[in-house]
């Protein structure tokens, strides 16, 4: 086909050729980073991720284009809003779905003095789920104190905006798995899947008791009108708020380690 009237949204394509190789190679992992930082200290580096693919049932517009989406919108006002003193990584990962394949892949593709030099990550999976709850993810589950510092980032957010959140545990179904896993403190904010909203959960968070918080997770319904846009911008501010305070916070180190 042949564009025929220009528009703002960055278009790409691939061969036929190109997209049977794809399927003929089944290990291949895509997982794509942006470091946007040309300053800030490379000894303590802030990675912001998400996964960019769906499940062969449905496009993924909430799981996880919400995510993807959220991340690469931080990425692209950074360097404008944002006087950082710690480098920052934006990974976009692939194969997600089937297994945490793209964000294993990129852990274990870095030594140890690479793995080092991260000092946190901030993970996003799900943010706009339609019948949702406000999720931060416990930091106390993990034995690093630094998650914690990151579960607590997400509650002062949403303290401070008057908005209802569950802590909710850290399952190691998404793309932080591999950090924590590393030994490195991870965190984040999701909206729910197919888990189903409790009468508590209704009165605490609106929407509808049993069902599903996204009714249509892993489905062909998962399309843009799947998609909550209210709660979609609570936790993508919520997001940049926290990218915002590790990005810009002096001795981080030191606030993470509880010394």
């Amino acid at each position: 086909g042949t564009l025929t009237t220009f528009v703002d949204i960055p278009v790409f394509g691939i061969t036929y050729a190109l997209g049977q190789d794809f399927i003929t190679a089944p290990e291949t992992v895509v997982y794509m980073f942006n470091e946007v930082t040309q300053n800030g200290d490379e000894n303590s580096v802030v990675t912001v991720g998400s996964h960019l693919d769906s499940v062969d049932a449905g496009p993924g517009i909430n799981d996880n284009g919400s995510g993807s989406s959220a991340n690469l919108q931080m990425a692209l006002q950074f360097e404008s809003e944002v006087q950082n003193v710690n480098k920052v990584r934006f990974l976009w990962y692939g194969a997600e779905e089937e297994g945490l394949l793209g964000s294993t892949f990129y852990v274990s593709s870095l030594n140890e003095t690479e793995k080092a030099k991260i000092a946190l990550n901030l993970n996003f999976d799900m943010l706009g789920s339609p019948n949702y709850i406000r999720g931060i993810l416990n930091g106390t589950d993990s034995d690093m104190y630094g998650s914690q510092v990151i579960m607590e980032t997400f509650e002062d957010f949403f303290n401070m905006n008057g908005l209802t959140y569950d802590i909710i545990p850290f399952t190691g179904r998404s793309d932080y798995g591999p950090y924590l896993d590393a030994g490195i403190p991870a965190g984040g904010v999701e909206t729910g899947a197919e888990l189903i909203k409790d009468e508590e959960g209704r009165t605490k968070f609106g929407g509808m008791a049993n069902t599903p918080y996204d009714p249509c997770y892993h489905q062909a319904c998962d399309t843009i009108d799947n998609v909550n846009t209210e709660v979609l911008l609570q936790t993508a501010q919520s997001a940049a708020y926290a990218l915002q305070k590790f990005a810009t916070t002096n001795n981080l180190r030191q606030t993470l380690s509880n010394k």
